[in-house]
């Protein structure tokens, strides 16, 4: 049962104030925390736990949404979090969508040291190198969430993970999966082939064909699919780290795949061959 009025009247209070500056980078890494909006999110956040500590802290809520999504409110609660009811107003301060969905959540940093993904002999990653969208990258880390990828490492040269477009855009599989950041590229592939992972960049210029690729048999094995910018794809510097560049085949008449349809392939066709027992042919046969 919640009350009838909102706890949270004014906009300048103090808490709204500190959770409305995580939409800044700086103040994120100051704070390790950062925003997670929508129920989708929260739900995700509050059923999570990271070094052994809830990952949800706290919780900015409209009368509306906490009376739609009681569920979430009872898991936020249980996890610890504070919940704040809210005015439409304070959710607006706080939110850094257009049009917010009455759930706010402040979470802890989740990711991971790279050296505890080694340890765990992944057997399919996503890397993103020089990655700076963050619709793409959240929506990439979706991908690989959904193929049953085991983790995904930002290198250096991408994106804030915490970023709040893409925290939206992995409509909650950044709580999924391990996510290593920071990682220079060299550091990630020298780490993943020590590891006993192929490393496969994925370029539209590759020298080799996904499809040939499966009808070899080449693919079965653990592997990490290394994607760069969507404007200008991997560096040369980059691909020559790799043991294979593969291209996505273009069947038809589209000039070519935007990256998170690019790195959706790559990483299905990689699961699928790993999970076959007789060899597969095509990623486009059934």
């Amino acid at each position: 049962m919640v009350p009838v009025s909102p706890e949270l009247i004014s906009p300048r209070s103090a808490r709204v104030s500190a959770a409305r500056r995580l939409g800044k980078r700086n103040f994120r890494g100051k704070d390790r925390l950062f925003l997670a909006e929508g129920p989708q999110a929260v739900r995700e956040a509050a059923g999570h736990r990271s070094d052994g500590h809830p990952t949800l802290v706290e919780l900015f809520a409209t009368v509306e949404a906490a009376e739609r999504y009681a569920d979430i409110i009872g898991a936020a609660r249980d996890a610890g979090a504070r919940v704040h009811l809210a005015s439409e107003d304070v959710i607006a301060e706080i939110s850094t969508t257009v049009t917010p969905q009455g759930l706010v959540g402040v979470c802890r940093f989740l990711d991971t040291p790279f050296e505890e993904i080694l340890a765990a002999r992944p057997k399919l990653v996503a890397v993103l190198a020089h990655v700076r969208d963050p619709g793409n990258a959240g929506t990439v880390l979706r991908c690989a969430d959904a193929a049953g990828a085991e983790a995904v490492i930002l290198t250096d040269a991408s994106v804030d993970l915490y970023n709040p477009k893409a925290v939206r855009a992995s409509v909650g599989s950044l709580f999924h999966l391990p996510v290593a950041v920071g990682v220079p590229v060299e550091r990630a592939v020298a780490g993943l082939q020590d590891a006993g992972v192929r490393i496969l960049a994925a370029d539209g210029a590759g020298d080799r064909d996904l499809d040939e690729e499966l009808d070899k048999g080449t693919m079965g094995g653990p592997s990490a699919w290394v994607f760069g910018n969507e404007a200008w794809g991997l560096p040369e510097e980059t691909r020559a780290l790799a043991d294979a560049v593969v291209r996505v085949p273009i069947h038809g008449k589209a000039e070519s795949l935007n990256l998170a349809t690019a790195a959706a392939v790559c990483l299905y066709a990689s699961a699928r061959a790993q999970r076959a027992s007789g060899g597969c042919r095509s990623v486009t046969q059934s």
